[in-house]
């Protein structure tokens, strides 16, 4: 198929062989990378799903391991799932408003001045600590030289320690995104600075925003290392993060891992499968929120 140019009336094809061919091969060389980035993910999906169905039911999930050997049969992550629940919430009450009030400091009054450069580096920084840095630093600073006792509460210091680097990062990306032409729409109508932020800038970035939330609470949630150190272990439900240890969904998936007995794998596994379908329902339901509350 050919078209005439205006000026010679001469006919040029609109797409060469040589074109089609690297188009297809790109196509397929992007089809072929997607396959095998979604291969483990299917995979461990599988596994995760066939051996914890296994084991998931009303008991395992409403029963601790108290009294309970790696060898006996019964018992379940009710203690484990209070834990982590409690842990994430006190993580996201803490980290979720310092990370989103520096990225709203950072995109719209930091820009040029030598404070917000500094923190761009230490939230670089911060985002590549290793977890086990941050259990390490809760450790040190708040258990042995403050003199705070292990709990629940700990180990979520260490979560937001994790948590506010990601945040921020999504936070400003989102903000970043937000067309000038609605800051200065407002502006113009004589809005102070802080009420067009509130009003115009985070509702626009608020779906973006919310998926970086989710994004960084998935990940702490899943984290074993800073945990072991904060919290430690145990098989008793503790129902106050801010006394005594306490157990959280990760722990308990080492501790049950790491028995040779069977019947602990397995338990292993529910908890595993359980903690997926947490982190599921939860970015369902940030999805829904977010499509329901931003502006459009």
């Amino acid at each position: 198929m050919s078209v005439l140019t205006a000026k010679t009336g001469q006919a040029i094809p609109e797409t060469s062989t040589g074109r089609k061919v690297k188009d297809r091969i790109v196509l397929v060389a992007v089809y072929a990378a997607f396959a095998l980035a979604v291969i483990p993910l299917v995979s461990v999906l599988y596994k995760v799903i066939g051996e914890g169905i296994r084991v998931i039911s009303p008991d395992f999930l409403l029963k601790s391991m108290n009294g309970i050997g790696g060898r006996d049969a019964g018992g379940g992550i009710y203690h484990s799932l209070v834990g982590t629940l409690e842990q994430v919430a006190l993580a996201s009450a803490m980290s979720i408003p310092i990370a989103v009030l520096t990225a709203v400091y950072l995109v719209e009054y930091g820009q040029g001045k030598r404070l917000a450069r500094t923190i761009s580096f230490f939230v670089d920084v911060m985002t590549g600590i290793p977890s086990i840095v941050a259990g390490l630093f809760v450790l040190a600073f708040w258990i042995l030289v403050l003199g705070f006792e292990v709990s629940g509460f700990a180990g979520s210091l260490a979560l937001a320690v994790l948590m506010i680097p990601t945040v921020v990062r999504s936070a400003e990306e989102m903000l970043k995104l937000v067309p000038n032409e609605l800051r200065e729409a407002s502006y113009a109508l004589g809005v102070p600075r802080w009420r067009t932020i509130t009003r115009v800038v985070l509702p626009t970035a608020f779906t973006g925003i919310i998926t970086g939330i989710m994004l960084a609470i998935a990940r702490v949630m899943g984290e074993t290392a800073p945990l072991l150190l904060t919290i430690w272990v145990t098989k008793v439900i503790n129902f106050n993060p801010f006394s005594g240890a306490q157990s959280s969904l990760p722990t308990y998936i080492w501790e049950q891992a790491a028995d040779p007995n069977q019947v602990a794998v397995s338990r292993a596994w529910g908890a595993a499968l359980a903690l997926i379908f947490i982190i599921m329902v939860l970015n369902i339901g940030a999805r829904l929120l977010a499509r329901r509350t931003s502006i459009r």
